[in-house]
């Protein structure tokens, strides 16, 4: 009897299964649910606002928005220069997040945190768009929506009590709504002092943490819960109207516009003490104006001499002749290695006065501690030729700065054309593997100008002019300049070498009428090249 009762089990079990799935599959085909409206079908042109959002709900902002401004060419640009960005970016996050991190292990007795990996992907971020402020004040307010669905690969390995654990940061993904503000706006580049950065509203980050493998973040609870956290913290320090307060400039100084002009002659330095084991010293001097941005200025360098003399002359912006100081620095130039410095002094601009020429006989001092002792010893003494000038009413109405004025082209200047002016003046840290003895080659439209050879000089000087006739403005045209070394030394592999090089496009410089900049070379580890570029019209 029980196995013909197992048998009878059996059996009623798997009738019972089939005729369960064969009802269900009549009730699901013939049974229609009694909750199920009918679809409200209307055209678009008839659909309220809020259903058409649903609807398409990537319509880019400044479709909905009139506000909001199209961001097409900031995308692309972020796109093509993502790769860079990327390794940029990386890099100064590891740089600011490795000190403190080497600052907190020893408080948890972890052995060492290391970034095995360290990548953003290769997405980048998008802007759908921006919304700019106008206002009354020196400012700019703008606010850019932000979104990133990034494939990140940012791998830490922790090592704690001779055990090694991984964490892998990936499928990153960020909403927000960043307020900028530039402000104040200033005369000065980049033309704003401060920038203010707050949220809108509290951003969306969504990642997956993989420790061992595994994602940490599909653990029940962790996913809310890490949101939440995320959320709440940068609400609490970013969060509208608390901003984050970065500073580009001194405001008080950046709002200072030139009042003056100060020119200096370097005449000649006397008693400089010996530095080369020769018994001889190749010097040079730095001028700068303290406080100020600006590049300093170096005078040429004069071989094998403790007397030199150089009666170079140099000009200068002045912004507050109350606080500013002119600083100069004697060097002894060297071929390898760096300069040593010889002697150092300063002249407060309020001890001069305006329009009134000066001949200052200065002691060389070790630094500038008025205690220090060392100072007391005797390095030589420079003399200079100073003039303040102070700019009249006039001159400060129409912004007397320190590009000054274009020359006329001369008589017989081809009527809508012009003279374009090169004037190379000097180099700065330009150095061959085999010698240096750089000059400096011109290509334009087909012609080739050069300027004189300096021998064993880092920081050549050639103050050399160079001029273009042209029967039309080179508003497409760019301008090649390269420095070369060159040597006659018999036997050399290498007797001539390139020290770098750097092409101007010319349209700035026809708008303009006038620059005059300092460029980095390319293929130089640190050279620059000072060079004027003017043009010129007869009218």
């Amino acid at each position: 009897m029980g196995f013909i009762s197992t048998i009878l089990g059996f059996f009623g079990f798997g009738m019972g299964i089939v005729i369960g799935l064969v009802i269900g599959y009549f009730l699901f085909i013939y049974v229609l649910p009694t909750d199920v409206k009918v679809p409200d079908i209307r055209p678009l042109a008839e659909q309220d606002t809020e259903s058409l959002q649903r609807l398409l709900p990537e319509i880019p902002l400044w479709v909905k928005n009139p506000d909001y401004d199209r961001l097409d060419w900031l995308n692309k640009m972020i796109e093509l220069m993502w790769p860079y960005l990327d390794k940029a970016i990386c890099k100064t996050a590891k740089g600011i997040v490795d000190p403190i991190i080497a600052e907190q292990i020893p408080l948890y007795k972890i052995e060492s945190v290391d970034f095995q990996s360290f990548t953003l992907g290769t997405l980048p971020p998008t802007f759908p768009g921006m919304k700019v402020y106008i206002t009354e004040e020196k400012e700019l307010i703008m606010e850019p929506v932000i979104k990133w669905a990034a494939n990140p690969n940012i791998t830490v390995a922790v090592k704690a009590f001779g055990l090694k654990a991984t964490a892998q940061v990936v499928d990153l993904q960020i909403f927000a709504l960043p307020r900028i503000t530039l402000k104040p706006l200033v005369p000065t580049f980049p033309c704003f002092a401060k920038i203010y950065v707050s949220l809108m509203e509290k951003p969306h980050v969504d990642f997956g943490l993989k420790l061992v493998g595994a994602d940490a973040m599909s653990i029940p609870g962790v996913y809310r819960f890490v949101q939440e956290i995320i959320k709440d913290q940068v609400a609490n320090m970013y969060l509208w109207p608390k901003t984050l307060e970065v500073q580009i400039l001194d405001p008080s100084k950046a709002m200072k516009r030139p009042v003056g002009i100060l020119n200096v002659t370097v005449v000649r330095a006397m008693k400089l003490k010996k530095t080369d084991l020769l018994g001889l010293s190749d010097p040079f001097v730095k001028l700068k104006i303290m406080d100020d941005k600006l590049s300093s200025k170096k005078t040429s360098v004069k071989h094998k001499n403790l007397n030199p003399e150089w009666n170079e002359e140099f000009s200068f912006v002045v912004k507050d002749p109350e606080t500013q100081v002119l600083k100069f620095s004697v060097y002894d130039w060297e071929q390898v290695g760096s300069h040593e410095k010889m002697g150092v002094n300063i002249v407060p601009l309020k001890d001069l006065t305006p329009d009134e020429p000066k001949v200052l006989t200065l002691d060389l001092l070790k630094n500038l501690k008025p205690d220090d002792v060392q100072n007391e010893k005797a390095r030589g003494q420079l003399v200079l030729e100073v003039m303040y000038k102070a700019f009249n009413d006039e001159e400060l109405a129409n912004g007397a700065d320190e590009s000054g004025t274009v020359e006329k082209a001369p008589d017989g200047t081809p009527e809508g054309g012009g003279m374009l002016v090169v004037i190379v003046h000097e180099g700065q840290d330009l150095e061959g593997k085999h010698h240096t003895n750089p000059s400096v080659r011109l290509l334009f439209r087909g012609q080739e100008r050069r300027t004189k050879v300096i021998k064993k000089n880092r920081d050549p000087r050639w103050e050399e002019e160079f001029q273009f006739v042209l029967e039309e403005p080179p508003v497409n045209d760019r301008i090649h300049v390269e420095v070369v070394s060159t040597s006659k030394r018999m036997g050399l592999r290498h007797p001539k070498e390139a020290l770098g090089y750097v092409d101007v496009y010319l349209a700035d410089v026809v708008n303009n009428k006038r620059i005059n900049e300092r460029y980095h070379l390319i293929d130089s580890k640190n050279g620059r090249l000072q060079i004027e570029l003017q043009w010129r019209t007869a009218s």
